[in-house]
């Protein structure tokens, strides 16, 4: 076998439609588009959620929610894994450090979830009620 004997199946490939090539050809004047209208002018394109004037249904039915933009930039981080930080001071760096939050966040909120084994001094985190008497029942401390 040789590249130049390849060929399509019989039958894969169909003939394109040769339009405007008179009368007889059964595709000729209008090419196929019929008289006037939207559809039969050149570069027309028709939305897949027009419905010919009448209020989309995506226009209709309720809205709901959103994307909090503070929410994006925020992060809950565990009382548990603040034993993972390995500096005195925790603060968002520390954290951004220790991998337990991500580049984009700059607000963070510990919760009271698992024990604290050691003594920690946050800086610039605020805290749940549980998790304040957790780190100062450890010794601990909240700026």
């Amino acid at each position: 076998m040789r590249l130049n004997s390849l060929s399509p199946a019989p039958g894969s490939i169909k003939a394109r439609k040769r339009v405007g090539r008179g009368i007889g050809s059964g595709s000729g004047k209008t090419c196929g588009s019929g008289h006037k209208g939207q559809k039969s002018r050149s570069g027309v394109s028709i939305s897949p959620a027009f419905e010919g004037g009448q209020m989309p249904l995506h226009m209709r039915l309720p809205k709901f929610g959103f994307n909090s933009r503070i929410g994006r930039s925020t992060a809950e981080v565990r009382t548990s894994e603040l034993n993972k930080v390995d500096a005195e001071e925790i603060t968002v760096e520390a954290l951004r450090k220790a991998n337990l939050i991500s580049s984009n966040v700059t607000r963070v909120k510990v919760m009271l979830s698992g024990d604290i084994t050691r003594a920690v001094k946050l800086k610039g985190i605020s805290v749940t009620k549980g998790a304040k008497a957790a780190i100062e029942a450890a010794g601990g401390e909240v700026q």
